[in-house]
Order: structure tokens, then C-alpha cells, then sequence
């Protein structure tokens, strides 16, 4: 066929193609699979759900693109014409379906069968694009491809996490992704192979792709008030700050006079709430300060400020070290006038320092602590299984000052007494003796407790109190006085935590991890 340019030309043009769209390809899936795991949880499955979905459609896809080999010019035109389409507003539908339909994993699915079945269509296609530029044999010929397509996938792998969410975040990422998809597949079939297609073909070319990027560019131009309202639709209509940090999406809401109690969500999970915060924080501080000593104290995770501000209260406290993995968190607590209300102005005490690390880093190199609080995410996350390890618990055994405490939030004793139990046997495995208690979840005013915008709450704080040396959980009878807590009380959470106890579990590693559902 005749080209409008050189043959040795041409081929190259098409081999850039071939670059471009598996970068655009590859931001399609980690888009799928970042928002999945924000959106539903569980980093691990979310990725095995889209991968698996997708290479199978790929299949699938190599196989139904026999049938447009006859017409590989149009058929690839309109493949990424579709593709750019359904890559750019996946993320938008995803979490469109999260928001409005309380469910994402059908979307989640659909559009990676979709999306696998026509990125499986476009290697095959252009097969016989570049074969009809100049003839060479197959295996040199696929060879070339699958270089460019390798080299486009690592391009696009890197430019996902360090380009395109820095600088427009997922929806806009997405929206931007399918429009340079729309472009090169326009451009290749319109320009190099304009001669073999038909002026019909041609123009219905034009107009789809015309008709793409004007929807693309509408998405992103819609994006914030699309967020807002989506936000709104999942948070309630009292949303004051959203933000994307280098870390997690925060949201909080309510806090204002006469309006809701104050709610902080991270990455789409309610983390405080105003109404029941002091219960879960007493619990989790008091019983550790009151055990012994308390001078020097580590609390990991907190960010926000509500655990220092329990420490505080206690006389004897010399410093508060803070550990906390995000900033953007720590800067919320101070800055914001009704979060910073809420923790005392924690952060303006000069007994507390923060430090932005990682908690696991952190105690690697750290000094001895009389008391270690664990205030982190729930085990069941993915990204958090590392902190209810073996090993982790290892290291904060070996920072732990002499007649020093390790308090543990451990997730949800009643729903997950199984996951709960497997803490308790962790912390176990490395010589620590440890004191379980389980503390009711109070109703919220007007309605039940949520754990993050679905509603579907706790029904109870899981805690575990340890030490080197066998300890007692109870209250300093001279101390700061909890205003949710007696000793009677503390018995009770001790008595409902071995009502569920799981005997002879075996302990969470790094390499097993033993928290999944």
C-alpha cells in the first residue's frame, strides 16, 4: 500500500503507537486498582480481581480481533476510539457507583473485562498495520512490538504514581490518560493509513474521535463539582475539608455550632467521631498510663491528636513522640479550628514532638518508651497487616523501657473475634503477656455508629494491654480521672473480651499474614 511516508518511517510511527497505548493501557489498570482499594479496601484483592479479569479479557480480546484483521485500519481506529473512552471515565464511573449505588465491585469488574478485551485487541491489529508497511518476517515482527509495548507499559507504571496523581489526581489522571489515548489511535489510522479508508470510514473516524475528546474534556472540566456532589452523596452534605495528601484522601465533616459532631475520614473511613471519640481514646490510653511508669511515651499513629491529649493529662509526662506517617493529618490538627478544639491543642505542648515516618522504620531505630500506644488502622487493611506482625511486635517489645506497656488497638473483637484473637496471639509469640478488653461502641445521637460512609459500623473497640511481665488493667487511683471509664467498667470490657476468645491461633507474620476475612 502507499504511504505518505517511507516504509522505515511509517513502521517506527507505528511502533511509537504501540508505546503510547500500552503507557495509556497500564495507568487504565493502576487507576482501576488505586481506586478499588480506596473505595472497597484490600489492596491485595482488589489488584488480583483487576489483573486477573483483565489478562483473561486480553485473551478474549486477541481472539475477537480476528474478525476486524480485513479492515485493521478501521477496527483499530475505533478500538481506541472505545478504549480512550472507557479507560478515561472509569475512574469516574467507579466511583459514581461507590457513591450513589453503595457498591463498586460490579463497575470494578465490568470495566475490567471491558478495557482487558480491547487493550487484548489492539496487538493483533497493529500486527497487521505494521506487516502492510513493510514485510518482515513474524517473530522479528513481534518482537518489536512486544519491545515498544514493555517500554510503554514501564513508562506509563511510572508516570501513574509520580505524574499524573501528583499533578491532576485520579479522575482528571484518567480523563487526561484517554484523551493522549484518543489522540495517538486517531492520529496513526487517520494520517499513515488515510488512504485505506474509505471517505465514509474516514469521516465516521473523525467524528467518534472528535466526538470522545469533547465527552473527555467535559468529564474534566465537571471533575470538582463531580467530586463535591459525589463527596456530599457519601460523607452527608456538612463536608468542610477534602483533601488529597501525598499519602490518603482527608475528609471532615461536621464541627461547626449547632451542627453535626465533628467526623475525620481517611481514604473514605471514618477514623473520629466527635460523638463516641473519648470513650475510644480513654480506653486506649488510661489503662496503660495507670499500669506504671509513664515519663517518656510513643504513640504511633494519632495524627490527629486525640491520644496525645489523653497522655497529656497526666502529670508526670516528660515527652509525647508522636509517629505519624501522613502530615497533611498532623497539619489538620493543628490548623483547623474545630479538630484542634477537639485534641486541646495538643500540638501546641511543648512536651510533644511529631516525626513523619513510618511506624514500622520507626522503631527499628528508636530509644525506650515507658508506655507504646498502637493507634492505627484496623488489621483487616491491607497496608496495615505489617503493624499487627510478629516482627513488628518484636520491635516494640525491644523499645519498651523496663516495666514499660504496649496498649493495642486490635480491630473489632464481637464481628472479627478471630482476627482480634490473632493479635492477641502475636503479641503472645514474643514473650509479652498481654490483657484483653473489648469496650461497647455507645449508640451515636439519631442513629447507629458508622465505620465509614456505608454505615456498616463496629459494634466494639477491641484493646489489648501488654507488657514483658504480667500487668493489670485498671484505672490510676490518683490520676486524671476518665470521664467514660470506671473500674467497674474495666472489668466488665475484660469479662466480654474472653466471652470470644479463639484459643491456639497461630501468630501473624510478614511473610503469612493472617487477617484477611
Amino acid at each position: 500500500m502507499r504511504l505518505p511516508v517511507r516504509a522505515g518511517f511509517g513502521r517506527f510511527l507505528i511502533l511509537v503507537t504501540v508505546f503510547v497505548c500500552a503507557a495509556c493501557g497500564l495507568v487504565y489498570e493502576l487507576e482501576l486498582v488505586a481506586l478499588a482499594s480506596y473505595l472497597v479496601g484490600d489492596s491485595v484483592t482488589q489488584a488480583s480481581v483487576v489483573l486477573s479479569v483483565m489478562v483473561f479479557a486480553m485473551g478474549v480480546g486477541s481472539l475477537l480481533a480476528k474478525w476486524l484483521r480485513r479492515r485493521a485500519a478501521v477496527g483499530f481506529g475505533a478500538v481506541e476510539a472505545v478504549l480512550a473512552l472507557l479507560g478515561g471515565c472509569s475512574a469516574m464511573a467507579l466511583y459514581a457507583s461507590f457513591a450513589w449505588c453503595g457498591q463498586s465491585r460490579p463497575a470494578l469488574v465490568g470495566f475490567s473485562f471491558a478495557i482487558g478485551v480491547l487493550i487484548g485487541a489492539e496487538v493483533p491489529l497493529l500486527m497487521t498495520l505494521i506487516q502492510r508497511v513493510r514485510r518482515q518476517d513474524p517473530g522479528g515482527a513481534v518482537a518489536d512490538l512486544f519491545a515498544a509495548d514493555y517500554v510503554g507499559a514501564l513508562v506509563g507504571g511510572l508516570a501513574f504514581p509520580f505524574l499524573l496523581l501528583p499533578a491532576f489526581g485520579q479522575l482528571t489522571g484518567a480523563l487526561v490518560t484517554g484523551a493522549v489515548n484518543a489522540v495517538a489511535g486517531g492520529a496513526l489510522v487517520l494520517w499513515l493509513f488515510r488512504r485505506d479508508l474509505s471517505a465514509r470510514s474516514r469521516w465516521a473516524l473523525i467524528v467518534t474521535d472528535a466526538l470522545v475528546l469533547a465527552l473527555l474534556a467535559a468529564g474534566a472540566v465537571l471533575t470538582p463539582s463531580f467530586e463535591r456532589a459525589a463527596r456530599q452523596a457519601v460523607y452527608g452534605p456538612e463536608v468542610r475539608v477534602a483533601v488529597r495528601t501525598g499519602v490518603q484522601e482527608v475528609v471532615l465533616t461536621g464541627g461547626r455550632t449547632r451542627g453535626r459532631p465533628l467526623s475525620l475520614f481517611l481514604d473514605g473511613r471514618l477514623q473520629v467521631s466527635g460523638h463516641d471519640e473519648l470513650r475510644y481514646h480513654e480506653a486506649l490510653i488510661h489503662p496503660a498510663m495507670a499500669a506504671g511508669p509513664h515519663r517518656r511515651v510513643l504513640v504511633l499513629g494519632g495524627g490527629d491528636g486525640l491520644a496525645a491529649r489523653e497522655v497529656l493529662r497526666y502529670g508526670g509526662v516528660r515527652s509525647v513522640t508522636v509517629v505519624e506517617r501522613d502530615p497533611g493529618v498532623v497539619r489538620l490538627a493543628r490548623r483547623d479550628p474545630a479538630l484542634s478544639a477537639l485534641n486541646a491543642g495538643a500540638y501546641r505542648d511543648p512536651r510533644v514532638r511529631v516525626v513523619t515516618a513510618d511506624a514500622f522504620d520507626w522503631l527499628r531505630r528508636s530509644a525506650a518508651y515507658d508506655v507504646v500506644v498502637c493507634d492505627l488502622p484496623e488489621p483487616d487493611l491491607t497496608p496495615s497487616t505489617k503493624l499487627y506482625s510478629q516482627e513488628f511486635y518484636g520491635l516494640a517489645e525491644r523499645v519498651l523501657a523496663p516495666g514499660g506497656r504496649l496498649a493495642v488497638h486490635a480491630g473489632e473483637a464481637g464481628p472479627r473475634p478471630r482476627a482480634y484473637w490473632t493479635v492477641d496471639a502475636t503479641m503472645r509469640s514474643v514473650g509479652l503477656h498481654t490483657v484483653p478488653y473489648v469496650v461497647t461502641v455507645p449508640p451515636a445521637p439519631g442513629g447507629p455508629t458508622t465505620d465509614g460512609p456505608t454505615g456498616d459500623g463496629p459494634r466494639d473497640w477491641g484493646f489489648l494491654l501488654a507488657a514483658r511481665d504480667p500487668v493489670r488493667l485498671g484505672l490510676a487511683p490518683h490520676g486524671p480521672r476518665p470521664r467514660s471509664l470506671t473500674p467497674a467498667g474495666l472489668d466488665a470490657a475484660r469479662r466480654a473480651a474472653e466471652r470470644s476468645r479463639e484459643p491456639r491461633l497461630p501468630p501473624s507474620t510478614l511473610m503469612h499474614p493472617r487477617y484477611a476475612d
